[in-house]
């Protein structure tokens, strides 16, 4: 359990945000008459998430005092000790902040426009004070980017494996739509279609007889290179500045074949690199999530057959719509005469 308090402006809208989603249940500003009972838990037996409360002087019936006897009668019966957490600024911040938004501060006094915010932070840092003095935790967000903000509570707070960006890798057909999810599409339509080879045609991506066609493209190579390069240093950049969920789609015509196969090499590489990935085949009805670094860290592996993975819907009634464009005819790699 975290108890999140401290100034107003100060950030801790934004700590309650990152909290949820590391998973915690968060309340912010309950009456202080019903805290007490958030506090005690579900009881025997009862489990449930972690649990993070949200109190300041905006809290119906706020006393700093009661508060903290609340946590320390907690922490007497042994439960597991709640933490304390104060969000604070220096007042200059507060003072921008509070500028910036045009917003009135809580404990601004009516009728005062030009000292009514800085009177507001001396209230609430004298209200707040016991708090602060008590608290396991004091963390202040003066100078301090949300996405620094958001590691700083991840590592004190974050279960393992809920840290960091959660990666999904999605593959679906082009005549479907796409994936309104996205943050990245990769359009996989420029290799060969297994779909016009009649023993290929049933089977998926999933199934080794595909993906060794697929792999014969010789763009399947320069292809796969070209992308890991461009995704490996891009998804640390992504979660520097914060981002915690990231999808990317590779589609092809049907959704079957070249777009499943894809997608199944690009999570077992990510999951290689330590990435947590969620694992969907939009047209199969598929889906699996695998923690980071379950596979084998075999740079090259050769197909080692597909992931077990659940249905999620059943089957739609009708098969995704094939490629109608002519099936493309691969020469071989002859020398080609000067004619200059």
């Amino acid at each position: 359990m975290v108890v999140v308090t401290g100034l107003s402006g100060a950030g801790k809208s934004s700590a309650m945000r990152v909290l949820e989603d590391l998973g915690y249940e968060t309340v912010d500003n309950p009456p202080l008459s019903v805290l007490g009972e958030l506090m005690a838990g579900p009881g025997p037996g009862g489990g449930g998430p972690p649990l993070a409360i949200g109190v300041d002087t905006r809290t119906r019936g706020f006393d700093a005092a009661l508060l903290l006897a609340g946590l320390d009668a907690l922490r007497a019966r042994g439960a597991a000790a709640p933490e304390l957490l104060f969000v604070d600024a220096t007042e200059e911040v507060l003072l921008r902040r509070y500028s910036e938004t045009r917003r009135r501060h809580p404990l601004a006094p009516a009728g005062m426009p030009g000292a009514g915010v800085a009177d507001g932070i001396a209230r609430e840092e004298a209200a707040l004070a016991p708090l602060r003095e008590a608290a396991d935790w004091v963390l202040d967000t003066s100078g301090l980017p949300l996405p620094e903000l958001r590691r700083l509570i991840e590592r004190r707070h974050g279960p393992a494996g809920l840290a960091g960006m959660s990666v999904s890798v999605t593959s679906f057909g082009y005549p479907h739509g796409l994936p309104r999810e996205a943050d990245l599409v990769i359009d996989l339509r420029f290799l060969r279609n297994p779909h016009y080879d009649p023993a290929l045609r049933p089977m998926t991506g999933r199934d080794a007889e595909v993906a060794a066609f697929i792999e014969a493209d010789p763009e399947w190579g320069p292809f796969w290179a070209r992308m890991t390069a461009l995704l490996d240093p891009l998804l640390p950049a992504y979660e520097g500045g914060g981002k915690k969920y990231l999808t990317v789609a590779l589609g092809c015509t049907g959704g079957k074949h070249r777009s499943v196969l894809a997608a199944e090499r690009l999570a077992r590489h990510l999951a290689r690199g330590g990435w947590p990935v969620e694992l969907t085949h939009r047209e199969l009805r598929l889906r699996e999530a695998f923690p980071a670094s379950r596979l084998p860290a075999v740079p090259g592996a050769p197909y080692i057959g597909p992931l077990t993975m659940t249905e999620t819907s059943p089957a739609a009634p009708d098969a995704a719509p094939p490629d109608n464009r002519p099936p493309r005819t691969l020469p071989a790699r002859a020398a080609t005469p000067d004619h200059r």
